[in-house]
């Protein structure tokens, strides 16, 4: 059984032979930016560059996928944020919003440009998609990502402001969310018609850490389910923090799976959700792979078999200054221990 089918069989409920390691967000290295001859920069205004980059992290070391893009901008962008690519940066420097497109509580009434897929670079996304797809395709899944409605309005808007009406005017933050759940349908279907295998809906800035799960049930929950009907792929849906008290809802908005991060007790998520459950997790990208030493790495991930996720999966993007070394013993560690559950 080769990555993509490990992959595609656990989407569908078949039989895989052991765990399999992959993510559905960003996951390239400097390791393989500096083997291409790229700089990080670079890789996200140009398609071959993107595609290139991301294929790298399952050359060099088996991880079992290719994922773009490798930012969070694309979306706000394309509702019309302005964005830098910090183009001439050295080094690792990550997109930003320079101007948000909500400025204050009057202007939340926006609405969904109606060219929306061809702004900004949701078309250089669908070309980096094509061109992964067509390098490493027939060996591994080929993934994409996009925003949750709740954090596509904190790109556009200061979430500071956002999580504040979200408790003093629920029903206009209801009302933008449903605006960015649209758009987000929009660039989900762009990438599909692309060709991706697979498609996490990130909602990190819901996370419960500063939300109750009242308000995730009634705030959170409607648009991501508007979301995940639309998708006609599988999805996994991501939230950072302490989603304990959460995963149900997550469930209940439909995805494939679901993805959590280390701050979630697998085990008592596992016993909650039943054995059917597809949960993704749970290891720390930064502190464990990439600041832990291999043996680190190897206990963890050890840890996040035996709790009982369904693949190994990272918390969040993993920084690209990861050591080889550590992604080596992860995906070692799983051929190894992942066929032991």
């Amino acid at each position: 059984m080769n990555s993509r089918e490990r992959v595609l069989n656990l989407f569908k409920g078949e039989p895989v032979d052991r765990v399999p390691c992959f993510s559905g967000m960003g996951n390239v290295t400097e390791e393989g930016i500096n083997k291409l001859g790229y700089r990080f920069a670079g890789i996200h205004l140009d398609a071959k560059m993107m595609a290139d980059t991301a294929a790298s992290t399952y050359k060099l070391f088996g991880f079992e996928c290719g994922v773009v893009p490798v930012d969070l901008c694309v979306e706000a962008e394309a509702m019309g944020c302005v964005i830098n690519v910090y183009p001439l940066a050295e080094g690792i420097l990550y997109p930003t919003i320079k101007e948000k497109l909500i400025h204050n509580e009057s202007e939340m009434g926006v609405k969904v440009p109606a060219d929306l897929a061809t702004r900004g670079r949701v078309p250089l996304l669908k070309e980096a998609i094509r061109l992964l797809k067509a390098d490493i395709g027939n060996e591994v899944a080929i993934g994409s990502y996009v925003l949750g409605p709740f954090t596509l309005a904190g790109q556009i808007m200061e979430l500071n402001d956002l999580l504040k009406l979200s408790f003093k005017k629920a029903d206009k933050v209801a009302q933008l969310l449903d605006v960015m759940a649209d758009a987000v349908i929009i660039v989900a279907k762009e990438y599909e018609s692309a060709g991706v295998d697979y498609l996490t809906v990130r909602e990190m800035g819901a996370t419960s850490d500063v939300l109750s799960p009242r308000v995730f049930k009634n705030l959170i929950l409607p648009p991501l389910q508007k979301i995940m009907k639309e998708i006609g792929i599988h999805s996994v849906l991501h939230i950072c923090g302490k989603t304990n008290d959460i995963v149900p809802f997550m469930m209940e908005a439909g995805p494939t799976a679901i993805s959590v991060e280390q701050k979630n007790d697998v085990a008592e998520t596992r016993k909650k959700l039943g054995s059917d459950a597809l949960i993704f997790g749970n290891y720390d990208p930064y502190n464990v792979l990439v600041a832990g030493t291999p043996e680190v790495v190897r206990e963890t991930i050890r840890k996040c078999i035996d709790d009982g996720v369904s693949a190994v999966w990272p918390g969040c993007d993993i920084w690209p200054t990861v050591p080889g070394e550590n992604i080596k013993a992860m995906m070692d560690e799983v051929r190894k221990h992942g066929g032991k559950k």
